[in-house]
């Protein structure tokens, strides 16, 4: 019905803000910026939060670079004999060094290529079974002192960095095999049920579900094996593998203090700075979603 009045106008109103049952309200979510021209979160929306902070990017560094500098000066402002002196000059402290890292590096590569694609196999199937049975025997490999599983590869492989860098799988793997097999058998069955229900694959659910919810585990499993392998590089020298155990033999065998000192500390800083990088690594390859 016409009452002959004319319909008043509704005055304009600032981008967000809406009007109900005649009370004006405005969205918070989303302000208009006439600058650029888009929505962007307003200053109460939460930002994600650094994932590396800086004491955990500096902290551990600086203390090394303290503690090698200080065994650096100690070792040049001392008298030397000639054995300590042969011990470590002409680049053999360099080679030793080289050498650690190499069969740590290398170990570590074959543990993750042999435990993380057993892991996933023992969680696959009719495999489920044999998990407690390949668990064990990956135990017996870490329940045995590592000089000792050294000295009978050594008796049954003969001398060589090959005989060390098996030793050390044995030793490291089941970290990473248990880690892998907990953190894939932890994820909630449902989550699968439902990308399966979607149309994925198995390979498709075990990549884009399984993994990235067990990667935290697993990275875990990884971090510990980098510096078991670390430690027990020094125990290569037993078998023919070089390495910082020589300086430490080599200064135990001497007595020269100084050679020893610089063997350990040397030993002790690659395991801190490794276990840093992996601790790095872990951060930034877990899932934002799964941060602790």
């Amino acid at each position: 019905m016409n009452t002959g009045k004319s319909p008043v106008p509704s005055p304009e109103r600032p981008p967000g803000e809406h009007e109900v049952m005649g009370h004006a309200f405005r969205d918070e979510a989303l302000i208009e910026d006439p600058r650029e021209g888009a929505a962007e979160p307003t200053a109460a929306a939460a930002r994600p939060r650094r994932r590396i902070t800086w004491p955990q990017l500096v902290v551990l560094p600086a203390v090394l670079a303290l503690v090698l500098l200080a065994t650096y000066l100690w070792i040049t402002n001392i008298h030397l004999d000639t054995i300590a002196e042969n011990s470590l000059s002409g680049g053999n402290v360099q080679l030793r060094l080289w050498q650690h890292v190499q069969l740590t590096a290398i170990s570590t590569f074959w543990v993750l290529v042999i435990a993380i694609p057993l892991g996933i196999a023992l969680t696959r199937g009719a495999l489920r079974r044999a998990a407690p049975v390949v668990t064990a025997i990956a135990n017996i490999g870490q329940a045995t002192p590592a000089i000792g599983l050294l000295a009978l590869l050594v008796i049954w492989l003969g001398i060589g960095p090959s005989t060390a860098i098996i030793g050390m799988v044995a030793y490291a793997v089941l970290p990473v095999l248990s880690n892998t097999v907990a953190g894939l058998r932890a994820i909630d069955p449902q989550l699968v049920e439902a990308a399966r229900g979607i149309g994925m694959s198995s390979l498709g659910t075990l990549g884009r579900v399984e993994l990235p919810l067990a990667v935290p585990l697993i990275l875990a499993g990884v971090r510990t094996a980098l510096v078991l392998n670390v430690g027990t590089a020094a125990l290569a020298t037993f078998g023919g593998g070089g390495g910082l155990g020589d300086l430490i033999t080599s200064g135990i065998q001497t007595q020269r203090m100084p050679v020893l000192v610089l063997g350990s500390v040397l030993t002790v800083a690659l395991a801190l700075f490794v276990d840093w990088l992996a601790s790095l690594a872990e951060t930034v390859m877990t899932p934002r979603g799964l941060e602790a």
